[in-house]
């Protein structure tokens, strides 16, 4: 078998902010950005990765998802528990530094965690967990 990782999406519920944050703090490339029936997508990613894109989705796109689903969404993204993706970078002290420069909400200063990894974690404007190990 031959398969990588095209997309992933992460929730959102305010357009600007979030292309504030991809594009402007994380540094991603903006690769689709569509409105369509009063919702927004937006499709991000590294410059240096073509093939791999995070989609910026309203969460209440999906038809089959009930109003009380969606208060239940809402309030789970508000606490951060909803969605959340795990990136990585060689230097995480330095992205740690310019993330927390940049006013993102700071859940988690750079760690050595017990099983091996050394990560930190922010809440991109949704609420999304975005957590950022160091690949040595």
């Amino acid at each position: 078998m031959d398969i990588s990782i095209y997309q992933t999406f992460l929730p959102h519920d305010d357009p600007k902010a979030s292309l504030a944050f991809y594009r402007d703090i994380l540094g991603f490339e903006v690769r689709n950005d569509v409105e369509y029936g009063g919702m927004h997508w937006i499709t991000v990613g590294p410059a240096d990765q073509p093939g791999t894109s995070i989609v910026l989705h309203p969460p209440a796109a999906d038809p089959g998802i009930t109003d009380d689903e969606r208060r239940t969404i809402t309030e789970m993204m508000a606490k951060g528990t909803y969605a959340g993706i795990n990136l990585a970078t060689t230097d995480l002290d330095s992205t740690f530094e310019q993330l927390q420069a940049s006013d993102a909400e700071v859940v988690q200063e750079p760690t050595d965690q017990p099983w091996g990894v050394r990560d930190c974690a922010f809440r991109d404007p949704a609420g999304n967990m975005i957590r950022i190990f160091e690949v040595r």
